[in-house]
């Protein structure tokens, strides 16, 4: 318990060099592609999911949106395996920190902006000033909806890390907490291990639902801009 509370969110080094980058291309490890002509059950499983995905995420776009799709699925299989990994005792969780997640958010939902500018111009314009608004508060409106517009890939970035790093905080404090109770009351040790049990199945629910909710807000923005 001597140990920092943010310890585990300090980018690992090797010889003075940061492993982030490895940590990074690590799950794509995790998706091999087949080469045989029958697929077997993990390859089968990971295409069945990735097709009730995509079914789910793009129908609701044309034919410009549905270009996204590739670019998406790769986004919410990273996301979530790198939540889930996250999860592993003595792992680093590079969606912890803010600056990669708005390295993320941010190029996603600038290209949306950017397609739906070239796009569709006067319908992107015309959000920024609903229909009918009185004349005195047309700058005042324009001003919040600017802002709220340029807000969007901020709360992409802060609700992700905010989710992820919430949860690894509560695992490592109950985590201790059981620990040190061993020693001194084994009943209270017992009944603060089931709800580390229930909370780490909690969090693998949560960084799959994470993985699932940032992506479905970009597909959103999207939507709107095609």
């Amino acid at each position: 318990m001597n140990e920092n509370l943010f310890t585990s969110f300090i980018t690992p080094m090797m010889l003075g060099l940061p492993l982030v980058t490895l940590i990074i291309l690590f799950p794509s490890l995790l998706f091999p592609s087949s080469n045989r002509l029958i697929n077997n059950r993990l390859v089968s499983l990971q295409q069945w999911a990735l097709q009730l995905m995509s079914k789910q995420m793009m129908s609701i776009h044309n034919t410009k949106g549905q270009t996204w799709t590739l670019m998406l699925m790769s986004l919410i299989l990273f996301i979530g395996s790198t939540n889930l990994l996250g999860l592993l005792p003595h792992s680093f969780t590079p969606t912890t920190q803010l600056s990669m997640n708005l390295g993320m958010a941010i190029p996603l939902w600038a290209g949306a902006v950017i397609t739906g500018f070239r796009n569709k111009t006067k319908a992107s314009l015309a959000h920024f000033l609903p229909q009918g608004t009185p004349t005195p508060l047309i700058p005042m409106l324009v001003i919040i909806e600017t802002i709220s517009l340029f807000i969007q890939p901020m709360a992409l970035a802060v609700r992700l890390t905010a989710n992820i790093t919430a949860g690894h905080l509560l695992i490592y404090l109950i985590g201790g907490a059981t620990l040190a109770l061993t020693s001194i009351s084994p009943t209270t040790a017992l009944i603060t291990f089931i709800i580390l049990i229930l909370l780490t199945i909690l969090e693998f629910a949560v960084a799959m639902i994470q993985a699932y909710v940032f992506t479905l807000l970009v597909s959103l923005y999207l939507h709107d801009n095609t």
